[in-house]
């Protein structure tokens, strides 16, 4: 399926998630199986979808403490005094971002990298959006390698920061990767500039996504707003 479809459907999906009420608990239910079903079809095992899911830890623990700091109408929970609008608020927040990132998850795991972006360029996303995220993703295996050279130079010389008195070689190190970083970005483009390079990467094929490859795509979404409609009955 043409990259360009699977974002489009993705997004959509998302939407109409957004868009569900709070308390139409079954909805969210039914997008869930929708998540696993995609998760199955798409090859992923549930146990990498999990542990991929852990990047959305700060929108969970922001949430939970919702039911603590809201107000209005107090219920009682396992002995805890919580608020009725936190929980809700708190159970919109977890479910709605659980959904969008296992769907974002599913999306870049079975979507080359290359694909997915050439796929944003077709649907006239800013190209200056496309082109820093290409090159951060080309070029994130570059500055590891050089992060890791860094640290292996420190502990050759027998020092190994691990306390907080020792931030200082820390942040040291993180300012000279960021040098580093900067001057060898510099050397790239003015490589790249001399061959030719005007801001826009040469496109090696072109791939039109066929009409049946948009009525899957536009599948999903569909699903999920009969699932919304029914919900706001």
């Amino acid at each position: 399926m043409s990259p360009q479809c699977k974002v489009v459907g993705a997004f959509l999906f998302v939407i109409v998630v957004v868009l569900t009420p709070a308390d139409a608990y079954w909805a969210f239910a039914a997008y869930a199986g929708i998540v696993m079903l995609l998760t199955r079809l798409g090859g992923l095992r549930s146990g990498t979808l999990v542990r991929r899911l852990v990047i959305e830890a700060p929108f969970i623990a922001f949430a939970l403490f919702l039911p603590v700091i809201g107000h209005g109408e107090r219920v009682d929970v396992l002995g805890l005094s919580l608020s009725a609008d936190g929980l809700l608020a708190a159970w919109n927040i977890v479910a709605k971002a659980t959904i969008g990132t296992a769907v974002s998850v599913i999306l870049a795991s079975t979507t080359q990298t290359a694909d997915l972006l050439r796929g944003l360029d077709r649907l006239h996303v800013p190209r200056i959006i496309t082109g820093i995220a290409g090159f951060m993703v080309r070029y994130s295996d570059v500055i590891t390698g050089e992060m890791r050279r860094m640290k292996v130079a420190r502990e050759s010389r027998g020092y190994d920061p691990r306390w907080l008195w020792q931030i200082r070689a820390l942040a040291s190190s993180a300012g000279t990767l960021f040098i580093r970083s900067f001057e060898r970005g510099e050397r790239v483009h003015l490589a790249m500039v001399s061959r030719g390079y005007a801001g826009v990467l040469p496109m090696l094929e072109q791939h039109s996504a066929s009409s049946g490859e948009w009525l899957v795509a536009l599948s999903l979404p569909v699903a999920a707003a009969l699932v919304l409609a029914a919900a706001m009955l």
